[in-house]
């Protein structure tokens, strides 16, 4: 029986991350590994409730990203339930925090931002990373945002500058994944303007229309694309899920 593909999704708990996580476990010969805060809230438990196809099962552990030591106890709690490598890590948890204009917004929301968006990621990898070199072909997958390009700023970006600015560094952490590690299809993705709590908490702040992508929608397509990635094709370059289309960084 060949091994099966054991995803580690972070945020699982809502949105995005609760959308993906659903979804390979609708997929036969699955293990999901499900980050969220708390794993015995009531979060965890609808995640424990939703169907699980053949050969699939749920592990949920705690991270939270302030707590820099919590991916690699939650490692350690992957390791101990038997699971001896990772195929791919989708980050996904993040925060948009300190909206409205550069002159009004308080610079710690922006050390807040790095610190949720970009550092718990290079935590993470550092935790995962023995793991990853365990698979045949391991996947880095960072859930980023056109916002994080600084090729073609819009208008609604100074509005939600710390996020914007986190997810550039953000990034630069999926590129250098790809140059360093040569044996890691490693890249990021715009998941589309989604109608989650953030997304249309950023569409109230910065004055623009409500986003009419669901999550499910956005977490089918991101599931497409990591399917058919490879090094060559697809590592080391940033993509929006919806429309398939390169994005500059």
């Amino acid at each position: 029986m060949p091994s099966p593909t054991v995803v580690l999704i972070t945020g699982a708990g809502r949105g995005i991350g609760k959308a993906l996580a659903t979804a390979y476990l609708s997929l036969p010969g699955h293990v999901v590994i499900g980050a969220l805060r708390d794993p015995k809230g009531m979060q965890a438990e609808q995640l424990r409730s939703f169907p699980v196809a053949s050969g699939s099962r749920l592990l949920l552990v705690g991270i939270e990203n302030k707590n820099l030591l919590g991916p690699k106890k939650a490692i350690e709690e992957v390791e101990a339930a038997g699971i001896d490598h990772v195929d791919i890590v989708i980050a996904n948890s993040a925060v948009s925090v300190g909206s409205g204009p550069l002159e009004a917004v308080d610079p710690k929301v922006f050390t807040e931002s790095f610190n949720i968006n970009v550092v718990s990621g290079l935590v993470l990898f550092q935790a995962v990373h023995k793991l990853l070199t365990k698979s045949s072909a391991p996947k880095w997958v960072s859930i980023s945002s056109r916002g994080g390009s600084t090729a073609a700023p819009l208008p609604w970006y100074p509005y939600a500058a710390a996020y914007c600015m986190s997810k550039a560094a953000q990034n630069w952490f999926s590129q250098t994944l790809h140059v360093g590690y040569q044996s890691l299809t490693a890249f990021a993705v715009h998941p589309g303007f989604v109608a989650t709590d953030m997304g249309i908490a950023a569409a109230v702040a910065s004055g623009i229309a409500l986003p009419k992508t669901s999550s499910e929608e956005s977490a089918k397509n991101i599931i497409h694309l990591i399917g058919q990635a490879t090094r060559e094709s697809t590592s080391g370059k940033f993509f929006d899920v919806d429309t398939r289309e390169e994005i500059p960084w």
